[in-house]
């Protein structure tokens, strides 16, 4: 991990263990980059409950409770199905806390409408679901990275 993940996971892990609360994760393009950064901390165990890849839309449904008509009517990147991915992680995790993420990673699935690099942002607290899209420049790498930090990141803010 680089320094300013390393830094920002150790400041979540102290929030969450300050509230003696878990999280969970719910990953679409990132596949599992937001779980593999938190649980690299030793002594994750105490904050880290577990991670939902949901790569495909079938998983977002069978796994997290996404409807199916949901996804068809707004399409798997977008703020229903974030916001969804979010609440259903917390409420199927039984955790204080989850965040979601689904996106177009690259070099392609882009359109006009949600080009390479777009990502919703769902944030699931015992406050209620909130939502954010974003849209993160570079090659598919850079954009999962950004993606990974700006998750943790909004979740420490909702802390």
């Amino acid at each position: 991990m680089d320094k300013h993940l390393d830094t920002l996971v150790e400041r979540l892990a102290d929030a969450l263990r300050a509230r003696g609360a878990l999280m969970a994760t719910a990953e679409s393009c990132t596949g599992g980059l937001i779980a593999g950064t938190c649980t690299a901390l030793s002594g994750s165990s105490d904050w880290f409950d577990r991670a939902f890849v949901t790569y495909s839309n079938r998983a977002k449904t069978e796994m997290l409770g996404v409807p199916a008509p949901l996804i068809e009517r707004h399409g798997a990147v977008s703020q229903e199905v974030a916001a969804a991915m979010a609440a259903g992680a917390r409420e199927r995790a039984g955790v204080s806390y989850a965040v979601a993420v689904t996106g177009i990673a690259g070099p392609t699935g882009g359109s006009a409408a949600k080009p390479v690099g777009t990502v919703w942002f769902g944030w699931a607290t015992p406050a209620g679901t909130v939502t954010e899209c974003r849209r993160f420049d570079g090659d598919r790498s850079a954009v999962r990275q950004q993606t990974v930090a700006h998750a943790l990141q909004g979740l420490l803010e909702r802390l």
